[in-house]
């Protein structure tokens, strides 16, 4: 579904991204793991067209994606929860929500799936008219996620979606990526708590200052002595 070919990037004359080369296959939970700065949240902002590669290429469903900007990527099909939330502070609930369907033209439809994301996360249901800016951290993540899945994505970009959060919502946040992944979205999952991304994907890549080091399926790369040393604390 997505593939990713030797990609440089760069931030001004820092190289961020060094020739990565990486593939998440349809109905696939694929997680990017490393510590701060390894790239990882480089390479969600040039799938979804935050960013322009200085070189290399990108595919999604065989169509490049290389210097395609944020609203065709998104119309495309892919659809990026970004790290600390980033909700519109000032907008409801609701409107949060409306804003992740803004290219779709269908309004039953859309309103259809703001009533199956209220399912999914009663308390957004119940804070429907409320500031989003009021919210705790974990109902921001909530409606992060909410506002996301309300473009009806095929692929799902998530950058550090238990950062900051309280350890039992920790576990919803993660229990509900699962559920998205077993409703047929794909996932590309930027975690870092290495061991429950591990854990919980089909395939891992292993990124350490802008380069792949090391891919596998998540029970392997659990039992590598590198990460077991260097992420998971043995």
């Amino acid at each position: 579904m997505l593939k990713i070919s030797d990609m440089v990037c760069c931030y001004g004359h820092v190289t961020a991204l060094k020739g990565i080369s990486l593939e998440v296959a349809a109905g696939q939970l694929v997680a990017l793991i490393g510590a701060n700065g390894a790239g990882k949240s480089t390479t969600l902002r040039a799938v979804s067209g935050l960013m322009t590669p200085s070189s290399g290429a990108m595919t999604f469903d065989g169509q490049d994606i290389t210097r395609v900007g944020a609203r065709q990527v998104l119309k495309r099909g892919i659809a990026h929860c970004p790290e600390g939330r980033r909700v519109f502070p000032q907008m409801s609930v609701e409107e949060n929500l409306e804003m992740g369907a803004y290219l779709r033209s269908d309004g039953a439809g859309v309103r259809s799936d703001a009533e199956r994301i209220y399912g999914m996360f009663p308390r957004l249901a119940e804070r429907r008219r409320q500031v989003a800016g009021t919210l705790s951290g974990g109902e921001q993540q909530m409606l992060a996620i909410g506002r996301a899945l309300m473009s009806r994505p095929r692929l799902v970009l998530f950058d550090e979606p238990s950062l900051g959060l309280a350890p039992n919502i920790v576990e919803q946040t993660f229990d509900i990526i699962r559920e998205i992944r077993k409703a047929g979205t794909t996932v590309l999952l930027v975690e870092q708590n290495a061991f429950a991304a591990l854990e919980m994907c089909d395939y891992a890549y292993l990124l350490e200052s802008g380069r792949v080091v090391l891919s596998g399926s998540g029970a392997e790369l659990i039992k590598n002595d590198h990460v077991r040393k260097a992420y998971l604390g043995a």
